[in-house]
């Protein structure tokens, strides 16, 4: 029997391992831009065309390569940052692996020009799906030059299912802002299709990260520093009053990396515990440099995940440092006890105490539950009467209730006060005539529990509404409809609003403008992610129009198509949710009334969006089965 098992070629190994490492063309500026500050770099340039699809351009001063280096660079596994298998606990570079050059190279065309500081002239190298097309010398500048054209063009599945170009280039803009947040002391810049996307100078972190997010984000950030055995922690956390439900920009590094932790994000949130709302979320932007040995940065490809090898003692480290920060910054609400100009309250004290006070007299005897002996008391008893001689007696008008005689008999009593049309020698009910029984069935009492659930009488048994979920479905399909036919109402502000964005939420933002447009909104562009809202849809009075563009745009994130419908589904969904009436809101009989009848219009009134269930019966069996 022949063996079956073999050696893969190196063109189809290249390209099983690249797709774990370059999975997008955001993957490829991730890669390309940590090479250049591994390499030293001051000004990084990186130029784009159609989201990285046709071509990816990335630029630095650094330090270059000779030509034997930069020949060897796209060779897997081959690396200047480690030699043996203990630097791998004394990292201090942001790659190590030497996977990075040879996976673009092996799905991808590339050129690359590099020149070191003291060479003359430098090398161009051209590799196409792992195949070297040429070398030669060339005159280039100082560092290197990446361009890498036509991603994926031999791996047509892998191209086929990439993203629109505008939901490539906001994932190119989330690594590129995780990189910059992190190097304020290197200059950076973003062109796409020949526009400038983002330029940021040499500053410090603060301005860095006012410079990606915009001028708002300089009010709502208190400082944190701390310098432990464990951890040295510095950064920015938001105020209170700066959270949001969603959207907030959150990032943990270390040691210069980004970092996605669950457990040390469960620490800040634990320090705005009762200081922001239930579910939102307050910004932060937070450092930690530590012994390159405490923790394992190799557990996961993107090396996004991090393990600590003191995770509780840091977590505690955390919760202290952002508590003592929102308490230095007086972001805390505090009791004032302060009493100058404050007007005297008498307290008990010394002089106050030899003040001679009235003297009351007690009746130890008097129980008011006891009925008095007294003669007086026995007059006033029966005599009471006489209070009322001369006033007029009131006449009852003919559709009131009689007043109920006094009878001995306790039956006799019930049947001739009248008040259910009663003959008290038939003692037997009056059938309501036919226009009262007409009356009395058309008009439908609802009841509301708990401010959430709308109970009804239906055929079959009990109908529960959950009175939050139909009305955002009513309020869904009513945005959606106004965007598809755009009829929207746009109800004027008399000041307008301001809202600050960040370019890959402006970019988004730009997208969604026709939608927004269509059901009501009125934008402005004031330049660098600026807008003026001047009108809002009609109906939504009351809400924050800036948080609730933030979380459109959050929404629109996590979407992974730009379809229309796909687009008019999360925008209507989203103002839905926002304006929706909040558990907890009372509501009268005519206004359930409208709410089941409006819910019952829709096309779909049994479930939300998002389908969870709006309604649900009670049969009229389950009901009888309870009193058996």
């Amino acid at each position: 029997m022949s063996d079956i098992i073999h050696l893969l070629p190196d063109s189809v190994a290249n390209q099983i391992a690249a797709g774990e490492v370059i999975q997008r063309p955001a993957s490829v500026i991730k890669e390309l831009v940590e090479n250049a500050v591994d390499a030293g770099a001051k000004h990084i340039d990186v130029i784009l065309v159609d989201a990285g699809r046709t071509s990816i351009q990335v630029i630095d001063d650094g330090k270059g390569m000779s030509e034997t280096d930069a020949r060897l660079a796209f060779e897997r596994h081959a690396t200047s940052k480690i030699s043996e298998a203990s630097d791998l606990f004394a990292l201090r570079t942001m790659g190590f692996r030497g996977e990075a050059l040879a996976s673009i190279a092996a799905v991808a065309q590339v050129e690359l020009r590099t020149r070191q500081a003291d060479s003359e002239l430098g090398t161009c190298i051209t590799i196409a799906g792992s195949q070297l097309v040429g070398q030669e010398v060339v005159s280039c500048a100082e560092g290197s030059s990446f361009t890498v054209k036509n991603l994926f063009f031999n791996v047509p599945a892998r191209r086929k299912f990439l993203k629109s170009n505008q939901t490539e280039l906001n994932n190119i803009l989330q690594e590129f802002e995780r990189i910059v947040l992190v190097h304020p002391d290197i200059a950076f810049t973003l062109n796409h299709n020949g526009v400038n996307l983002m330029t940021l100078p040499i500053c410090s972190l603060r301005q860095r990260i006012v410079g990606v997010f915009g001028k708002k984000m300089n009010e709502q950030l208190l400082s944190v520093e701390v310098d432990t055995t464990l951890v040295h922690l510095s950064g920015f956390v938001g105020k209170p009053e700066a959270s949001r439900r969603k959207g907030a920009h959150q990032y943990f590094f270390v040691n210069g990396r980004y970092m996605r932790h669950n457990y040390f994000h469960k620490a800040v949130s634990d320090a705005y515990e009762q200081l922001i709302p239930v579910g939102e979320q307050v910004p932060y932007f937070l450092y930690f440099d530590v012994a390159p040995a405490n923790i394992d940065v190799n557990i996961h490809p993107a090396k996004t995940e991090i393990k600590f090898e003191n995770e509780a003692a840091i977590w505690q480290i955390i919760g202290a440092a952002i508590r003592e920060s929102l308490g230095k910054f007086n972001a805390v609400p505090t009791i004032d006890f302060n009493t100058e100009d404050c007007p005297d309250i008498p307290v008990f004290g010394p002089d106050f105490a030899n003040v001679e006070q009235p003297k009351v007299q007690v009746n130890p005897n008097y129980n008011p539950f006891k009925a008095s002996s007294s003669s007086s008391a026995k007059s006033q008893m029966t005599n009471w009467e006489s209070l009322y001689e001369g006033m007029p007696v009131p006449q009852r008008e003919s559709n009131e209730f009689p007043m109920p005689e006094v009878y001995e008999d306790a039956e006799e009593s019930f049947f001739a006060s009248g008040a259910f049309n009663v003959e008290p020698e038939q003692k037997t009910p009056t059938l309501l005539s036919a226009s009262e029984s007409e009356k009395f069935e058309k008009s439908t009492q609802h009841y509301q529990h708990k401010g959430q659930y709308i109970i009804t009488s239906v055929k079959s048994g009990l109908m529960i509404i959950d009175h939050r979920r139909a009305h955002i479905r009513i309020l869904y399909e009513r945005f959606k409809g106004q965007m598809a036919s755009h009829t929207g109402v746009s109800q004027g502000l008399l000041f307008p609003e301001m809202i600050q964005l960040s370019v890959s939420d402006a970019l988004l933002l730009e997208e969604l403008t026709d939608e927004l447009q269509a059901i009501g909104f009125d934008l402005a562009s004031l330049g660098n992610g600026c807008y003026s809202i001047n009108g809002v849809p009609a109906g939504i009075e009351g809400l924050n129009p800036c948080e609730l563009l933030h979380n459109i745009i959050a929404c629109a994130k996590d979407g992974s198509s730009n379809l229309d419908e796909e687009i008019q589904h999360r925008v209507a969904f989203t103002m839905a949710r926002n304006a929706a009436i909040v558990v907890g809101q009372v509501l009268s009989n005519e206004e359930m009334e409208d709410l089941i009848g409006a819910l019952f219009a829709c096309e779909n009134p049994n479930y939300t969006p998002d389908g969870k269930p709006t309604t649900a019966i009670l049969p009229q069996e389950s009901i009888e089965k309870l009193f058996r």
